[in-house]
């Protein structure tokens, strides 16, 4: 069986401990990522098995029909949309999905909000250039930081990336507030913080407002240009989970209009973000490149599920499979 290994932009998974279950198949690890149509089909048209780092490359029905080869996406973590299963199924291409964690990305969402509340990037990267105590020569944007004790914390989804945000907040002395299906604030009441008495209110009363909800038809562009414009001027927008959560343009434009006032970003429309993004050129923004969860611990999990799964495949014996069906139309084909 003949394995690629998409998108792994720092080559790391050779380095990973769980890389030795692939020991005996001929594996390629690509680096870079390609968009077009006609590249991917070229670049992976002789390749039996496809393991994804997450949503990095979509897989719609027309690149699938020219993947000839392909009987096995094995997907780290879960599926969220980027793979056509209906177009996979009907070629008789299995999808094996993993699993994932949230202590990666929790961790990185309150990283985020204390770096940007402290402003402590701009900090460090002027002291390297001898300024003190200087956040900004632009006297507009040297303002003070601000602590996070006693002000509130709003969080869009109360799952389980959202809930252990929640319990950091607590921790921290905020005020956890919580929006989303009815079934969230019910669960973020009883486990004792607020929920928001409407979007509205969520919006105008957060001075740090956090996304966690899961990209579907539903929520695509579910947060609009109104819903940014009720925002503080003081506020930080914070986006861990997905960028088209966010209607397109409509924070670049917000922040420019100064509500909110700051953002802290790991997901972008388009990945990886082309440096002269607009977004780049906010100095309110802080910016990382989607690394909720790039580091060692998830790689591993993520990583040994999903060779597992490629294993198991191999050996005749299939096991999480997304689309059951997809061994009844290989069948027919043949």
């Amino acid at each position: 069986m003949k394995i690629a290994i998409l998108d792994d932009y720092q080559n790391a998974t050779p380095s990973l401990k769980c890389f030795e279950l692939l020991a005996g198949y001929e594996v390629k690890v690509f680096n870079s990522t390609t968009r077009g149509l006609g590249q991917l089909a070229i670049r992976l048209a002789p390749y039996d098995a496809l393991v994804l780092i997450r949503e990095r490359t979509a897989f719609n029905r027309a690149l699938l029909t020219k993947l000839p080869n392909l009987k096995l996406i094995s997907q780290t973590g879960k599926l969220a949309g980027h793979v056509d299963v209906a177009a996979a199924t009907e070629l008789g291409i299995a999808i094996a999905e993993g699993i994932g964690s949230p202590t990666a990305p929790s961790e990185l969402t309150w990283a985020l909000i204390m770096a940007a509340a402290r402003k402590i990037v701009p900090y460090a990267n002027n002291l390297k250039d001898g300024l003190w105590q200087t956040a900004s020569i632009n006297p507009e944007l040297n303002g003070l930081g601000f602590v996070l004790k006693g002000r509130t914390l709003g969080i869009w989804g109360y799952g389980k990336i959202g809930q252990t945000v929640a319990g950091y907040g607590r921790a921290f002395g905020m005020n956890v507030m919580v929006w989303g299906s009815q079934a969230s604030r019910d669960k973020a009441v009883a486990d004792g913080y607020t929920a928001a008495a409407s979007r509205e209110a969520f919006f105008e009363q957060a001075n740090v407002l956090s996304l966690h909800l899961r990209l579907n038809d539903a929520t695509r562009g579910i947060v609009n240009a109104e819903d940014l414009a009720r925002m503080r001027p003081d506020a930080l927008f914070v986006n861990t989970s997905r960028a088209e959560l966010v209607q397109p343009d409509a924070l670049e434009q917000a922040l420019l209009k100064g509500r909110p006032g700051n953002a802290a970003l790991d997901v972008f429309h388009s990945e990886p973000l082309a440096a002269d993004s607009a977004l780049l050129r906010i100095p309110t923004v802080l910016a990382t490149p989607h690394l909720g969860y790039v580091e060692q611990d998830s790689y591993e999990l993520y990583f040994q599920h999903a060779f597992q799964n490629v294993v198991a495949f191999a050996n005749g014996t299939p096991a999480n499979i997304n689309n059951p069906d997809y061994a009844r139309q290989a069948r027919q084909s043949d």
